[in-house]
């Protein structure tokens, strides 16, 4: 599995991050977990507004922090 997180280091970007990762270890899960803060390259996802999440190449969500039964659904 392949998890990118999508933003420019602000405070929610890297909650999400952790998040991703403490939700991997929950899940008993192994994953290449990836920061993307390259503003520039934000648009070639789709993703207007961070933080984003992608998983396997699909855009899970953008501009939010997630709930933490959503992120175990997209994880699991």
């Amino acid at each position: 599995m392949k998890i990118e997180v999508l933003g420019r280091g602000c405070v929610k970007c890297n909650l999400l991050y952790q998040m991703v990762l403490e939700t991997l270890t929950k899940l008993g899960r192994d994953a290449e977990v990836i920061k993307i803060d390259d503003i520039k390259k934000l648009p070639d996802y789709g993703v207007w507004l961070t933080p984003g999440l992608v998983v396997d190449g699909e855009v899970k969500m953008s501009g939010r922090i997630p709930k933490q039964e959503e992120l175990e659904d997209w994880l699991s």
